[in-house]
């Protein structure tokens, strides 16, 4: 580019300076260093009003730049994730009836009813309701008919469409759940949740005596937790319930 052509550039960049334009808008319109047109613009003087567009211009432009940032973060965030979800359901292959009837006792063991005669099962993931639900009805041979639903759930969430949800899952009829038991919120509370679930918290519950000891002679033979200690409070019927549920689970084991 010759002389005359560097003054018209030079010319049209103090044109845009002395209008506010940023360095790096003039730049968009000239071919020349960022150190070459602040020469050229040194001397001008900005407006309070031109200064405080730049300003805000700068701010905005940092702000888009932490965005940016945070979303090529999460995205980082998600694809780790899925490759390592991925590995790990290799690693975990392709379950057999026995390793899911005794992940079915683990997770009992965890947020299973305890209290003796009743059998229930609570959770917020419906990935694991609906597999307890296939578990009760293969490994436990409870009819189906006999089960109830119940959820727990906080009173700005909608009762109808979580009952709709939840009966959608698991098979069981609307007419066959207990009473939603609903939260009320506490205007003066500080407590901040993270975790709100949407159709809440669903619990698959039947009553029988003999099917729960059984379950928890199971947990009590993965655990080798001595009977004496675990049912001592217990008549003489009750543990033999839960013995006979012990032996029947070591024969599993040898066959």
């Amino acid at each position: 580019m010759g002389y005359f052509g560097k003054i018209k550039e030079k010319n049209l960049a103090i044109k845009l300076r002395n209008k506010g334009l940023s360095y790096n808008e003039i730049l968009n319109y000239i071919n020349v260093s960022k150190d070459t047109l602040s020469r050229w613009c040194k001397d001008i003087q900005l407006t309070e009003n031109q200064k405080k567009r730049l300003l805000q211009n700068k701010k905005f432009g940092q702000k888009k730049g932490s965005m940016v940032a945070a979303e090529n973060k999460k995205q980082k965030r998600i694809s780790d994730t899925k490759k390592i979800h991925a590995e790990a359901k290799r690693e975990i292959g392709n379950l057999n009836d026995r390793e899911k009837f005794l992940i079915g006792i683990a997770l009992y063991a965890g947020e299973g009813y305890k209290m003796d005669g009743k059998v229930g099962f609570t959770n917020a993931d419906p990935n694991i309701i609906s597999f307890m639900m296939d578990w009760y009805t293969k490994f436990v041979k409870i009819d189906k008919q006999r089960i109830r639903g119940a959820i727990w759930m906080h009173e700005e969430l909608d009762e109808k469409l979580a009952r709709a949800f939840w009966s959608k899952l698991t098979g069981i009829p609307e007419k066959h759940f207990h009473k939603t038991y609903v939260v009320k919120s506490k205007p003066s509370s500080k407590k901040i949740r993270k975790n709100i679930h949407q159709y809440g918290i669903f619990s698959i519950r039947f009553a029988d005596a003999n099917i729960h000891r059984r379950l928890m002679g199971w947990i009590y033979a993965i655990l080798d937790v001595k009977i004496t200690n675990t049912i001592r409070d217990s008549s003489m019927v009750e543990q033999e319930a839960v013995l006979a549920a012990l032996d029947r689970n070591v024969g599993m084991k040898s066959g």
